[in-house]
């Protein structure tokens, strides 16, 4: 409850940021004055508090504690409500305060009080200014913003204030230097990696998304169970500290980084404090400073991991919330989209129609004597007319295939005979002339589930293709043949073929592949309502090329 107090009123200030880039409004701005305080004032408070308890509850190698809090606490609140020098000046001197406070009340001489308060504003000072450094967006909720974190403040920001305590206690009372440095390390380090995580998860989202009942109650029970099994674990002499871990990752799964963190802080409370007073698993096994050291280990490196696995999860979510917005917003687009194209499509049917009517009746003499210039002009329009008919109708077919539209009735087809109807037709026209046109079929019982109607369509599309673009060669091959689960039908031809670029452009629409200004005529939509009718019939289709070798079409189709 303490702690809600603390950060509470800071929450405006900065919030941490939803995403691994850094946002405007998630980093610290400086600003004149000295901020809300209120902050400041119960932060001093409460880290006089922690240090009273620690001192006298959790002394380890001689007058130095193995679980330090006041520390963590101070670099949360310092981080998450910085803003600018002034503030920082102050928030140091009442910290400063607050801490030799609590070392005098606890009953510390004048020179350690002098001591500890030196070394601890230290280390404060030290992971504030490497967490600006290297996590500057205080990000917990993705895995670099989190290992960014636990390795800057708490690995090393504890280590330069450790070496001065230990060499000050060696220096004034003979303490043992390597015992005071170790115990100081660990001790204040698991304080910055679970208290100071703890509070940057606190932000204003996480307990708005608390309030919910449910998550409320599923909070609680899960947390009590926690507490119910550390008790039983850590005040045995039972080691089954592991019994913890499924349960710890049950957390990280339901109640992602603020969760963990609130369990991480039950833990060490429970886990140090149990060894401290000689009980439970390292408290009977262990003497002296090694009994608080190995349940520091246990922490450090059996569950503080789960936090990655937290903000792992927690990077997943925020990925698949944005993969969702981006799809929406896509298909959104898609919609409109489409609905352009079919309005666009039926505004110009109606016009052209009337077009290609009066230039037949104008080449034809009907609407007066003629001279042989007026109908190769009549002939030209009639010609035109009927292009912007054609790509009228693709294009109402592109915005039917998008939007769902396009219905097929899949029912056993004779995919040879497609194959010599489509050949009869492309023959029929007049870029055809010079190529030779061949169907070759490969085994029996070739028959394809699929929309007759559709894939003739598509064929044609392909042949129309291969003959425009690919005709140089003298030959179209339509060839069918058995894969191992449906029919696959291909289109080739010897033209100039495709490079790996173009390939790849191939099925977008629009995309001539840099023909547009060629005597070949086309709009580049066929082969991207091809492929829309193909999948619409639960089909694939793609290419095989080498520039200069040619290229072949192919379509793949369930067996009947």
């Amino acid at each position: 409850m303490q702690m809600s107090r603390v950060l509470d009123p800071l929450e405006p200030a900065t919030g941490v940021a939803t995403s691994a880039a850094p946002r405007a409004r998630d980093i610290p701005r400086p600003t004149s004055g000295v901020g809300p305080p209120l902050a400041p004032i119960f932060t001093a408070m409460a880290v006089m508090v922690l240090v009273v308890l620690a001192i006298t509850f959790a002394r380890s190698a001689g007058v130095v504690a193995a679980l330090w809090g006041a520390g963590g606490l101070a670099v949360a609140v310092w981080l998450r409500t910085s803003r600018g020098p002034l503030y920082d000046l102050s928030f140091g001197a009442l910290i400063a305060m607050g801490i030799a406070a609590g070392e005098l009340l606890a009953g510390n001489s004048t020179p350690l009080t002098l001591i500890f308060t030196v070394a601890n504003m230290l280390e404060i000072y030290v992971c504030v200014l490497l967490a600006r450094r290297f996590a500057p967006t205080l990000n917990l909720a993705s895995v670099q913003g989190a290992c960014r974190f636990l390795v800057s403040a708490a690995v090393l920001g504890p280590f330069p204030a450790a070496l001065f305590a230990g060499l000050m206690l060696w220096w004034t009372n003979g303490a043992n230097f390597l015992d005071t440095v170790q115990t100081w390390w660990f001790g204040h380090a698991l304080g910055v990696a679970v208290l100071s995580s703890f509070g940057l998860a606190l932000t204003r989202r996480e307990i708005v998304r608390f309030r919910a009942p449910a998550r409320a109650v599923e909070a609680v029970v899960l947390l009590g169970l926690l507490t119910a099994l550390c008790l039983t674990v850590f005040t045995q002499d039972l080691p089954i500290g592991f019994v913890t871990m499924p349960l710890l990752l049950l957390i990280a799964v339901r109640l992602r980084m603020l969760g963990v963190t609130a369990a991480l802080v039950i833990i060490s409370i429970l886990a140090v404090g149990s060894s401290m007073r000689g009980i439970g698993p390292y408290g009977m096994a262990f003497q002296g400073p090694d009994r608080a050291m190995m349940a520091q280990l246990l922490i450090l490196f059996g569950y503080l991991p789960i936090m990655l696995v937290a903000a792992l999860l927690e990077e997943r979510d925020r990925l698949s919330d944005r993969a969702k917005a981006g799809q929406a917003r896509a298909e959104r687009a898609s919609e409109a989209k489409s609905r352009l194209l079919a309005n666009v499509a039926h505004e110009i049917k109606s016009p052209v129609g009337g077009v290609i009517g009066i230039g037949e009746l104008w080449k034809t003499g009907q609407l007066g004597p003629v001279t042989t210039t007026q109908v190769e002009m009549a002939e030209m329009l009639v010609k035109t007319a009927r292009q912007v008919e054609a790509l009228a109708h693709d294009l109402l077919d592109v915005a039917r295939a998008e939007s769902g539209a396009v219905k097929v009735e899949l029912r056993p087809t004779d995919v040879p005979g497609v194959l010599e109807d489509v050949k009869r037709a492309v023959a029929l026209r007049p870029e055809s002339q010079g190529v030779r046109l061949e169907v070759v079929s490969e085994g029996d019982g070739l028959i394809a589930l699929a929309d007759s109607q559709r894939l003739t369509q598509v064929i044609s599309n392909l042949a129309s293709n291969a003959v425009k673009y690919g005709g140089a060669g003298g030959v179209v091959i339509f060839r069918a043949s058995r894969i191992y689960d449906g029919v696959r039908i291909e289109v080739s031809d010897r033209g100039p073929g495709l490079s790996p670029e173009k390939q790849a452009q191939l099925f977008e629409p629009f995309n001539r592949l840099g023909l547009e200004r060629s005597t070949v005529e086309g709009h580049g939509i066929g082969l991207a309502l091809a492929k829309r009718l193909v999948e619409l019939q639960g089909g694939s289709i793609g290419v095989t090329s080498t520039a200069g070798e040619g290229a072949v079409f192919w379509v793949e189709m369930p067996a009947a």
